[in-house]
């Protein structure tokens, strides 16, 4: 119980370094971690951790690390991860703010800042795309001459589009509706 304790602290704390660009651009590796490479959560359960963690309140990298951590090692498990998750992300804030606080007029600071934006735009497009691929076809490998598509997950998505970029909804009304359609539907 122990190893699997130091495990999920030190997978949690690299993911917590490296999620530049927030919780969508992190989904990719946290995915790589917990279902690839550890084995912990199947593809099916992991995108529903994403889901239910986008409806909770907090940053989503704390709440899969929580949801990640109970579904492994139980509560203590949970709040391992979660410190983990928040531990180096607490810590570089506080240098760099030094940091930028007695450089902040320099141009190469700022192009570095821009190059790290870059990335995160495309990593921010990678989690949308796996999302809505699992959404729309499943976690089966995508076989297009015999597409097996969630008619009514397209339909429910393309709603809630509409609805959020045509009408301005607020997106947490949304997300209600869209809960109440999928408890009607699924």
């Amino acid at each position: 119980m122990n190893n699997i304790i130091f495990i999920l602290f030190f997978t949690f704390l690299r993911i917590g370094t490296f999620s530049i660009g927030g919780g969508y651009a992190i989904i990719p590796l946290i995915q790589d971690e917990v279902v690839s490479s550890k084995g912990w959560l199947t593809l099916k359960e992991y995108t529903d951790i994403i889901t239910i963690s986008q409806m909770t309140p907090g940053p989503l990298v704390v709440n899969t690390a929580s949801f990640v951590g109970i579904r492994v090692a139980g509560t203590f498990g949970a709040v391992v991860a979660t410190l983990g998750s928040i531990l180096s992300g607490f810590i570089i804030s506080i240098l760099l703010y030094n940091f930028f606080k007695k450089n902040k007029n320099i141009d190469g600071i700022a192009n570095i800042l821009k190059g790290l934006r870059s990335s995160s735009v495309g990593l921010i497009a990678s989690a949308t795309t796996t999302i809505i691929i699992l959404t729309f076809f499943g976690p089966q490998p995508i076989n297009f001459g015999n597409a097996n598509i969630n008619v009514s997950a397209v339909i429910i998505f393309f709603v809630s589009l509409f609805l959020l970029r045509k009408h301005k909804l607020n997106p947490i009304l949304i997300i209600i509706f869209t809960g109440a359609v999928g408890l009607f539907i699924y």
